[in-house]
């Protein structure tokens, strides 16, 4: 007996001038079930989910909530037919209670009554398993702590159905299983859930039906029982994907970059790396894991000369050179000397390209200082461009198209294949995939492992650990600006990690 229709989408489409973003989409989510929105970057999948949360309104098409046509002009529509959208941003306010950002914004008649609030999430909490205290401050909550406030926000206001962009993007395995756990027992209760996700083996674990979409339009609806992650890739890419990542042995790695016990304070003299002490080889790539804010970030910025060092040594030793200490070096010393850092930060067109401008103007950026007088060179840019276009199948209408007009993961491709190409001995990438479609995210997987075998350090930042445990040989884990860890990545667990990441290890392996 099929369950009762919670959303039936009917010839959907949207578009945003001449790109058609979602293209006569269909779709069907029912009570009870848990459905998995899969696709390439810029399939279509939260532009299609921000009209069923009110952000976006569709050109054409129906909506239909449990068999009646709706119309969804504004967040409060979508609110009023019960849908709640958990966005990757949370939007919270730092200084107040999760009860309080829980009721900010509902227009209850009358005086407000905290203690009564306070009440009705803790039933809330303890009906679907929830973990947190109501009176706690939000700057007091760690990264999973928040996201279950968002949620619980949207069950206070009555959401039967809920959606989930990006749900799992920051959390540790633990903080994973019990959201897993928790959304089981929503599902359990006749709530309809749709998660947006990357991550083929969280669709496996938890969803009863998979959608995927491509290139705006529907590709089709399976049964996870009845489907496997290879299969779900060829849908969603419309040919046949690998989806091993290869992890040849490097013969003889040498000792490249040897960080001993670095410290670095922020503006208002906070610790965010205290003591930090690892090598780097040459010829092995060395995976960074980490919650969200445990210093990663400052990592690799005091490596590359731009977050300042207070105390501690970072020793490079070039290929048949003396080694030198980095510290008090420039950005552009620390690269002439092949340090090379390919940091993607979610901001990545604010930080690493400049937007306006096209590949081969971001591929000169590395090299007008070369330019004679007033002229500048753009014949080599250009040629750089066109390689890393040709190499890297960026998906674009020429190297002097704007990059900030491509999508999410065109723009990873140019800022990481320009890094590559200048040669570096050391090669740092921070998020190098977040956010990007399978087929992307391998490629850039493969371009980390043909530079470790060049005799390339490789030092990448990642929160996949399913990814980090299958690239990298070795993992340096920190927490709260510490190592907790440094373990051999192909005898490792996820669990040792995850407890690693929140300082429940114990210290360095011996095997690692």
């Amino acid at each position: 007996m099929e369950t009762v229709c919670a959303i039936e989408l009917k010839n959907i489409t949207k578009r945003f001038g001449k790109v058609v973003a979602n293209d006569g989409i269909d779709l069907k989510l029912h009570y009870g079930e848990i459905l998995s929105l899969l696709g390439e970057n810029g399939s279509g999948k939260t532009t299609l989910m921000n009209m069923l949360a009110g952000i976006y309104f569709p050109d054409e098409g129906e909506i239909f909530i449990n068999g009646k046509q709706v119309s969804i002009r504004s967040p409060k529509d979508a609110y009023d037919n019960k849908i709640g959208m958990i966005h990757q941003h949370y939007k919270l306010v730092d200084v107040f209670t999760a009860a309080q950002n829980i009721i900010l914004g509902l227009d209850d008649k009358g005086k407000l009554d905290l203690e009564a609030a306070n009440e009705k999430v803790r039933e809330i909490c303890k009906r679907y398993g929830f973990d947190i205290e109501p009176t706690q401050k939000i700057y007091d909550m760690s990264v999973s702590q928040k996201q279950t406030v968002e949620i619980v926000k949207m069950l206070y206001r009555g959401a039967d159905i809920l959606i989930l962009d990006e749900p799992t993007a920051v959390l540790t395995p633990q903080e994973t299983d019990k959201l897993f756990h928790v959304l089981r027992n929503m599902r359990d209760d006749g709530k309809a859930i749709v998660i947006i996700t990357h991550k083929l083996h969280e669709v496996m674990a938890l969803s009863d039906n998979v959608t995927v979409l491509r290139k705006g339009r529907y590709i089709g609806t399976v049964k996870t029982s009845e489907t496997n992650p290879q299969a779900l890739t060829d849908m969603m890419v419309g040919r046949s994907v690998t989806l091993n990542i290869d992890r040849p042995l490097y013969e003889n790695p040498v000792d490249r970059l040897e960080l001993k016990n670095v410290t670095c304070l922020d503006a208002e003299g906070v610790k965010k790396l205290d003591g930090v002490s690892f090598v780097a080889k040459g010829g092995e790539i060395l995976g960074v894991a980490g919650i969200a804010g445990s210093g990663q970030k400052e990592l690799l910025e005091s490596i590359a000369g731009l977050y300042p060092v207070t105390e501690g040594e970072i020793i490079f030793t070039p290929e048949g050179q003396q080694p030198s200490n980095l510290v008090g070096k420039t950005p552009m010393q620390i690269k002439k000397a092949g340090v090379a850092m390919a940091f993607v930060p979610e901001d990545r067109l604010g930080m690493g390209l400049v937007g306006s401008m096209g590949m081969t103007g971001n591929m000169m950026l590395r090299s007008w200082k070369k330019g004679k007088g007033v002229f500048v060179n753009r014949k080599d840019p250009n040629e750089l461009a066109l390689k890393v276009w040709k190499e890297l199948e960026v998906v674009t209408p020429s190297t002097e198209f704007p990059v900030r007009r491509m999508s999410g993961g065109n723009v990873q491709k140019v800022l990481v294949g320009r890094e590559i190409a200048s040669a570096p001995s050391v090669l740092m990438s921070a998020y190098a995939v977040r956010g990007l479609d399978i087929n992307t995210s391998y490629t850039i997987y493969n371009l980390m492992t043909e530079q470790k075998m060049k005799g390339v350090a490789v030092v990448f930042v990642g929160e996949d650990l399913d990814v980090l445990l299958e690239l990298c040989d070795r993992i340096l884990v920190l927490c709260g600006g510490k190592v907790s860890g440094i373990v051999d990545a192909r005898t490792a667990t996820k669990e040792e990690i995850g407890l690693l990441m929140t300082r429940v290890g114990g210290k360095e392996r011996a095997d690692a």
